[in-house]
């Protein structure tokens, strides 16, 4: 993997992941990552455990990296999303932000506005071999949201990456969240906008609003969403979609000949992006202003 790479090993006590962090991950952040699990665990958040060795310690080496056996999780990600996953996420992202709440650690978000100047000038150079005119995009993506960002909204404990392949069902029921190597500090909205993005688009790039609905009334029903976070919405699905255009567009421009892992298509979040860029109401996403 690109983060991290992942190995099944069953054993006789049952089946768990061995994760070996690679290179874009730093170490030093480890601790956060593993803690959190633990703290999220012990609050009923279905999620992989640390497994420790015989000294107590669950952070090891191999093969020259830093490594954890975690527990494993039954269940499967969704291949095709339904409805009906969208409305089961909703609540359990809030009770994920309710219990991540009091986390004693904190991380910052190196992948939100404050790095992506950085990204958008690695990329600017060579987007437009991507797709005629992204660089001019990207720049003026760019210069709206530093003009636009919220800063006072509601923060805490984020996922920050919480795609379909990070969330596992299992007999018509979330049976789990998986994959914290991106968890940080950032406002709370900002992950449920990161949620609107990569579960609400339809595969042919149409946006699902009764998707979108299903999703933000079962995260209001156990996290009420302030106005103000409401409001912000659309600014905030424009920013985590410039994020992970940026670091698709990276990889897609940096992707080494013959590597194992094939980057992800930048042009998905491009095509996001316009959507929001054209929403002028949060009624778009199928509920009330």
């Amino acid at each position: 993997g690109v983060e991290n790479s992942n190995y099944l090993l069953v054993t006789t006590a049952g089946p768990h992941i061995l994760t070996l962090y690679e290179k874009r991950v730093a170490e030093a952040d480890l601790p956060f990552f593993l803690g959190l699990m633990q703290h999220l665990a012990a609050r009923g958040i279905e999620c992989p455990q640390p497994v420790a060795a015989r000294d107590g310690q669950a952070l090891r080496r191999l093969a020259g990296r830093p490594a954890v056996i975690v527990t494993f999780l039954d269940g499967l990600w969704p291949k095709r999303i339904q409805p009906w996953h969208c409305q089961a996420l909703g609540p359990a992202l809030a009770r994920m932000h309710a219990a991540g709440a009091d986390f004693p650690m904190t991380r910052p978000n190196n992948l939100s506005l404050g790095g992506w100047r950085r990204l958008v000038a690695d990329c600017a150079g060579r987007a437009d071999t991507v797709t005629p005119g992204l660089a001019d995009g990207i720049t003026r993506e760019l210069e709206f949201l530093e003009a636009s960002w919220p800063t006072d909204l509601p923060a805490g404990l984020i996922h920050a990456d919480l795609f379909p392949d990070n969330v596992f069902f299992r007999d018509g029921r979330l049976s789990g969240l998986i994959d914290f190597y991106f968890a940080c500090t950032d406002m709370l909205a900002y992950d449920l906008s990161i949620c609107l993005n990569a579960w609400c688009f339809e595969p042919d790039g149409a946006f699902n609003a009764t998707k979108a609905r299903l999703l933000l009334s079962g995260y209001r029903a156990e996290r009420p969403l302030s106005p103000a976070e409401v409001a912000a919405l659309p600014v905030l699905a424009r920013g985590n979609a410039l994020r992970f255009l940026l670091t698709r567009l990276y990889d897609w421009l940096n992707h080494p000949p013959g590597a194992f892992v094939k980057p992800k298509d930048p042009l998905e979040y491009w095509r996001k992006l316009r959507f929001h860029q054209q929403v002028t109401s949060v009624a778009a996403y199928g509920i009330d202003p």
